[in-house]
């Protein structure tokens, strides 16, 4: 592995990447009274309570105390500590004072210098050793930025437009993975409400539900124009602790010198064997199987379905999310035939809320579904190559979403799997003659009757219409990380 650029040289506290060497740590940023991370309700008893609609209940300071289980249908709940033993009861917090957001959450994949003014809030990655620039991303973690080494100016991705200076970035604050502020898992919060209350507020939250939409082709398109976002309303709803899924959120890892970029998602799932499951293209192979996609195999010589042969994509490999990591989840894809040598590669995508084929006289844009997913990631890992992807488009494993060049799909009892380049929710884009507010509940319905003598594709076609709210071949930044255990132990 590369060393990096900048050496971590002081523990005080907070890792201190050392530009130039200082005898004293970075200071954090100025503490407010009550430090709010959203829109949340102040209780104030034996203690000050800061209470979150999705069920968080922190101190002043901030640090996670407990959680709120609401009675089903009020505003009123119960504040349990983090072992669950009730600590506050009748708590109705229709009658309490609401606070507004006054400190960040920084998400962030390892060490960065943190630097705001003016013009931004930007976070700075190190470099790998002979790299001329570092990664700069926002405090979501979307990749916005490099700063030049030349000049250390934090230029745009346009590769022009110079957003700031970077100045003695030595001097700068240092955030790290587990520092207060910066994005842990979230808690599961057992309640014996669906919904918690919501709060009043003319500031929509953040978008609830999304759906990856694309197609092993640039030819998918989602045309649909929408000036209606589909916004989460601020009853979010309360986790469950009742999935059988993997708890807590990976910790992603930007990946050392790893490449960057901008692009699109297209989807596809043509049923035949992977390209990293054929013996003479890697010895990192990706799994196989016969009967249906059920049944795995290592006979990495065997042919494809595509050719003759028995070896097929496993449906095992579709895109699913874990427990206490909303807005992450993960998938297979493919990349450009010209990247022919990155099978197990893992990359973040995080959608700009932009769709690659929607245009207004502004230029590009998102409609409802595209927008719905802003600010959300899909990890994706490299299972095949596809000779119609092109540079900076990932086309992800779903079932349903066209079977593209080739197609294995024939024998396996489904349905029709609608366009072949798009799939079913290209049908559906037609068929509602691209109503974007149509695409989610029609999708729905084609997942659930296709796939209804095959529980594990319905489920992958359902992320479609669920996690990525029908979203057609949505806009992302990307950045290589290393590879998390949850997709690895899929590949």
């Amino acid at each position: 592995m590369k060393n990096l650029i900048f050496k971590s040289l002081m523990l005080a506290g907070a890792l201190t990447l050392a530009w130039n060497c200082s005898d004293e740590p970075p200071s954090g940023p100025k503490q407010p009274e009550y430090l709010v991370t959203s829109e949340a309700w102040l209780l104030q008893t034996d203690a000050d309570y800061i209470i979150y609609p999705d069920g968080r209940v922190t101190n002043a300071q901030g640090d996670l105390i407990g959680t709120i289980s609401f009675l089903e249908g009020t505003s009123i709940g119960v504040i349990s500590d983090l072992q669950g033993t009730p600590i506050s009861g009748n708590v109705d917090v229709a009658t309490l004072a609401k606070l507004e957001k006054n400190t960040t959450i920084y998400t962030i994949a390892g060490p960065v210098w943190h630097l705001i003014d003016n013009t931004g809030d930007y976070l700075i990655y190190p470099a790998a050793e002979g790299a001329t620039s570092c990664v700069v991303t926002d405090p979501d973690g979307n990749y916005i930025a490099n700063l030049d080494l030349a000049t250390m100016n934090i230029i745009s991705l346009d590769g022009v437009t110079v957003l700031t200076a970077g100045g003695d970035i030595g001097a700068l604050p240092v955030l790290n993975p587990g520092d207060k502020f910066t994005k842990q898992p979230d808690p599961v919060i057992v309640s014996s409400s669906s919904e918690a209350p919501i709060i009043e507020s003319s500031s929509a939250l953040p978008p609830s539900s999304s759906s990856v939409a694309s197609s092993s082709s640039v030819q998918s398109s989602s045309s649909a124009k929408s000036s209606s976002s589909s916004a989460k309303s601020s009853s979010s709803s309360v986790k469950s602790s009742s999935s059988s899924k993997p708890a807590g959120c990976p910790n992603i890892q930007v990946k050392n010198g790893g490449r960057t970029g901008s692009g699109w998602a297209t989807r596809y799932w043509d049923c035949c064997k992977p390209h990293c499951s054929v013996s003479q293209n890697t010895s990192y192979h990706s799994r196989q199987c016969t009967n249906k996609g059920k049944t795995e195999s290592t006979d990495w010589g065997a042919q494809s379905i595509c050719s003759g042969g028995q070896m097929m994509a496993c449906t095992s490999q579709i895109p699913f999310t874990v427990d206490g990591c909303d807005d992450i989840a993960f998938a297979f894809a493919a990349v450009p035939a010209s990247d022919g040598g990155s099978c197990g590669k893992c990359y973040q995508l995080t959608f700009t809320g932009k769709g690659k084929y929607i245009e207004n006289g502004n230029g590009t844009k998102g409609d409802m579904n595209t927008e719905a997913i802003k600010g959300k990631k899909l990890i994706i890992m490299t299972t095949n190559i596809g000779g119609d992807v092109q540079q900076g488009q990932f086309d992800i494993m779903i079932p349903g979403g066209g079977v593209g060049m080739f197609n294995g799909c024939n024998g396996m009892g489904w349905g029709g799997q609608g366009e072949q380049y798009g799939g079913l929710l290209s049908d559906c884009e037609k068929e509602s003659k691209y109503n974007a507010t149509k695409y989610v509940k029609c999708l729905t319905d084609k997942c659930n009757s296709v796939f209804s003598n095959d529980s594990q594709a319905k489920e992958g076609c359902l992320f479609l219409a669920g996690w990525m709210h029908a979203a057609g071949n949505p806009m992302h930044n990307y950045v290589e990380v290393e590879c998390p255990e949850v997709l690895k132990n899929k590949y």
